[in-house]
């Protein structure tokens, strides 16, 4: 689908070790890919305990999970909205990703020295949301110059409801805030995507803590918390530095044996990379047969002829119905052939809502 999350932050909070970590997160499972687009681009596996259960009922040929795109953007400096540093490379990269992770140093360690002298993941997180609003409001501005006129005279209801909310997230960038706390209308969001501004993307806190803070947290972390407060985002704790040893651990075993003795019961980046296929606002449903078990992504709320695309166009053009069986239910009675008989099949038509774990089978007319 080509949608990408871009990982962002600080020079020195980890995020490069990070993406080093996502690129060995085929060690984190038995079956988990990952391929280089460009130096800073990898197609990442979304791990989904649902395929292994699938491949263990259909026995097919071969199974095929779905992928996420995780983009390592340039790090950023103060100024960056005015050029500075590569600020406009950084700019540039990250209006084309979809969703943000920002990565925040949430550790004390003298040997690893901080761009600005301390730690302080508030102040951190501050810094670059100034740059991306100060582009935004750049951005806001210009497009107010052009709708006002138009939407003075009346005559254009769109320009008008255009220009109202374009109105209000100038009023909440020049306070500080970023546009993703200013509160919409469903009409409204379809409106913003015509703004593509930076600070709309969603978003997730990624804090780099210390190995003996990955459980409980720490104090960097609580102040986080409280300043994110009006946002909507999420926090999610990793040890950079813990994930790069056990994905140098040779055997599945002991990655495992590594992480019961961390109290943990998966690896920070398996939980990245789920966070960030959630955060993409992407969902699974699964084809099953004896030739290919294979996982795609569609987005939430998408009806059965948009899912149908996905695999081909002609899928979605020629759409007839769709044959539902829910993983719960398959599970349950093991196999098609079971569901149908136990009446655990659905036919579904145009206006079906394709459900999270849906185990579909297209009937379709080209």
């Amino acid at each position: 689908m080509g949608l990408q999350c871009g990982i962002v932050g600080l020079p020195n909070v980890g995020k490069s070790t990070l993406f080093n970590c996502l690129s060995n997160a085929r060690a984190q499972s038995a079956n988990f890919p990952f391929c280089t687009i460009e130096p800073n681009v990898g197609v990442i596996t979304v791990p989904d305990e649902r395929l292994i259960v699938l491949e263990q009922l259909v026995k097919p040929q071969r199974v095929v999970p779905t992928t996420v795109e995780i983009v390592d953007i340039a790090g950023l400096v103060k100024g960056a909205s005015k050029g500075e540093g590569l600020g406009n490379k950084f700019l540039a990269n990250i209006r084309e990703t979809d969703a943000i992770i920002h990565v925040l140093r949430c550790f004390d360690d003298d040997n690893i020295t901080h761009v600005d002298g301390s730690v302080n993941p508030v102040r951190d997180k501050e810094v670059i949301d100034m740059e991306l609003q100060l582009k935004d409001l750049e951005t806001v501005e210009s497009r107010i110059s052009r709708t006002e006129k138009i939407a003075k005279t009346g005559k254009d209801a769109d320009a008008k409801k255009a220009y109202e909310l374009l109105v209000r997230y100038k009023e909440a960038l020049e306070k500080g805030k970023s546009a993703r706390t200013v509160e919409l209308t469903e009409p409204e969001k379809d409106i913003a995507k015509e703004f593509f501004l930076l600070t709309n993307k969603p978003v997730l806190y990624v804090c780099n803590v210390d190995e003996g803070s990955v459980v409980k947290g720490n104090k960097y972390v609580e102040q986080l918390h409280a300043s994110i407060a009006d946002e909507n985002a999420e926090i999610l704790v990793i040890a950079a530095k813990t994930e790069a040893e056990i994905a140098e651990l040779e055997t599945f075993e002991e990655r495992q044996m590594f992480l019961a003795d961390l109290g943990l019961k998966e690896s920070g980046v398996v939980k990245l990379i789920r966070h960030a296929y959630h955060l993409l606002n992407l969902e699974t449903y699964f084809t099953a047969g004896v030739q290919e078990v294979r996982a795609w992504t569609y987005h939430k709320g998408a009806l059965a002829p948009q899912a149908a695309g996905v695999i081909h166009t002609d899928f979605e053009k020629g759409f007839i119905r769709a044959e539902v069986i829910k993983y719960d239910d398959f599970v349950k009675y093991k196999s098609e052939a079971a569901c149908k008989e136990a009446g655990k099949m659905h036919v579904e038509g145009k206006e079906y809502v394709v459900q999270d774990g849906d185990i579909m089978h297209f009937r379709f007319n080209v």
